[in-house]
């Protein structure tokens, strides 16, 4: 994507890169969109860069992604619809969903409390990248009905390799050897 200036035409909420400290881009605040990967955006604003969720998208004027989730009319957090919401979260730098990519070890539900557990790594322990991601599964599960609180359990053991990679993931990013 080539980088496209706009102007937010409502209060957006954003997320500092590296770190995933929440902001909010004011109503009117010009934004230079630099990527867009997974239905997510990174963006500049006023000197800084930012990473805008796709479900957020419209108040930049640009379309919403919808995260669409079946009513069960159950009290219960279903698993299946966890799994959807991490399958929409790419990593930043690379075209493939977290599941995918191999970066979700586990996914611990708590009925009782409502709460998800997830337990996840990085593709390097220094990737700079690690606080938007767990920024990313916390704002996207807890859009999941009956979740009430997510957090996310970070670990380097074992460490990442690519054959924790899915098939289609190797294919698409050109690791299939």
């Amino acid at each position: 994507m080539q980088k496209k200036m706009v102007v937010a035409i409502s209060d957006c909420p954003a997320r500092l890169v590296p770190s995933g400290t929440k902001i909010n881009i004011p109503k009117d605040t010009f934004v230079t969109i630099t990527q867009a990967l997974g239905g997510n955006y990174t963006v500049a604003v006023n000197g800084n860069m930012a990473r805008v969720d796709g479900t957020d998208a419209a108040a930049l004027g640009l379309k919403a992604e919808a995260l669409v989730f079946e009513n069960n009319n159950s009290p219960l957090i279903i698993e299946e619809q966890v799994t959807q919401a991490l399958k929409s979260i790419y990593d930043p730098e690379i075209p493939v969903n977290l599941l995918d990519l191999g970066l979700i070890y586990s996914v611990d539900i708590d009925q009782q409390n409502h709460s998800v557990l997830i337990t996840m790594t990085l593709t390097a322990p220094g990737c700079g990248m690690g606080p938007v991601l767990i920024s990313d599964i916390k704002y996207r599960v807890a859009k999941v009905p009956n979740v009430k609180e997510v957090d996310v359990n970070l670990v380097f053991d074992p460490p990442w390799t690519r054959e924790m990679m899915s098939d289609e993931a190797k294919l698409e990013t050109g690791m299939f050897f």
